[in-house]
């Protein structure tokens, strides 16, 4: 998925539109964003992303808005406290430092537009003169940066199985910044009429699917064929790839009876079967196809955050940022 906001200074560059960027640099105590939170402000009053919304952000579009008359580049640092968010409830108690950055077309679509892409990892960052600039190579603490982040792919989600339950957990999926394929052995579902076009599709004969390679980014899979056995056909080959977290529909019962199956004819390992999540999805009582999905949602979400993004230290599915 790309980044809308970056995806909009590509446009505004390439227009000869004026527009100011505006980001979270730094963060003490509470706020209702974090370091990497960006907004792009509009001369008309649109904005692109948020800063945390309510007074906050409508006291930072004032200053952008000013930035855009003058050309001026400027920071901020903003305490939420009793007296400054009362009126829209921010009185989180913590500060927020940041950037306004009437410049930052200036750079030109193509910078942007590879930050929106997001197929390689690339760093970048804001240099105390207010210069927006590439950072070659891994980012550092140096004295003459105002900000550093690292914006990097997308986590990949593998879902095995195109009925109800992929429907409707793909989407869902796509906008939570995973990169989202769908495989089936029926080309009848796996198709756009079902799915929308940033969903990738696959489909062809299991043992076809299942052969295929990860990509090269944190890796996910949910399993949710049309039964028990094409379950298990999938499980047999996934459950050896390198995913990060792997889930599959179904209850207890059905878990015991695939995972007995596996170690009587030396399938996987028990290390391996420990890794299987089934019944996949945490506990809120769903019952619609779309709860089913939400719950499933919730559980990637909690692993992304505790595998991919405390490991690495970062704040966003996006990017890693830090005030330097």
């Amino acid at each position: 998925m790309k980044n809308l906001v970056f995806q909009a200074l590509a446009d505004a560059a390439r227009n000869g539109e004026r527009v100011v960027l505006g980001l979270i640099s730094g963060v003490k105590g509470s706020s209702p964003q974090k370091v990497g939170a960006k907004a792009l402000f509009y001369a008309d009053g649109r904005i692109q992303g948020t800063l945390g919304g309510g007074c906050l952000e409508a006291e930072i579009q004032q200053r952008a808005i000013q930035s855009l008359h003058t050309g001026q580049t400027s920071t901020f640092d903003l305490l939420l406290d009793h007296d400054f968010g009362w009126d829209d409830g921010l009185i989180c108690g913590g500060k927020v430092l940041g950037l306004i950055l009437p410049n930052a077309t200036a750079v030109g679509p193509e910078f942007w537009s590879k930050l929106a892409g997001r197929e390689t990892t690339i760093n970048w960052g804001v240099k105390r003169d207010f210069s927006i600039v590439p950072i070659a190579d891994s980012l550092t603490h140096a004295a003459d940066w105002f900000y550093q982040e690292t914006i990097s792919p997308p986590c990949c989600l593998w879902i095995a199985g195109a009925g109800h339950i992929a429907q409707a957990v793909a989407p869902l999926a796509a906008q939570l910044d995973f990169d989202v394929t769908v495989f089936d052995d029926r080309p009848a579902l796996a198709n756009h009429n079902y799915f929308s076009r940033e969903i990738k599709l696959k489909a062809d004969l299991w043992d076809r699917l299942t052969a295929l390679p990860l990509p090269a980014v944190p890796s996910f899979a949910l399993i949710v064929t049309r039964g028990h056995r094409h379950d298990a056909l999938v499980l047999k080959d996934w459950i050896h790839k390198p995913f990060l977290f792997l889930g599959m529909i179904g209850s207890s019962r059905k878990a015991r009876t695939i995972f007995e199956h596996f170690r009587e004819e030396k399938i996987a390992t028990p290390e391996e079967l420990r890794r299987v999540v089934c019944p996949v999805g945490i506990q809120i009582k769903s019952r619609s196809v779309q709860e089913i999905a939400v719950s499933i949602m919730a559980q990637f979400i909690e692993k992304r955050a505790e595998l991919v993004y405390e490991k690495q230290g970062a704040p966003s599915p996006a990017a890693r940022a830090e005030l330097v």
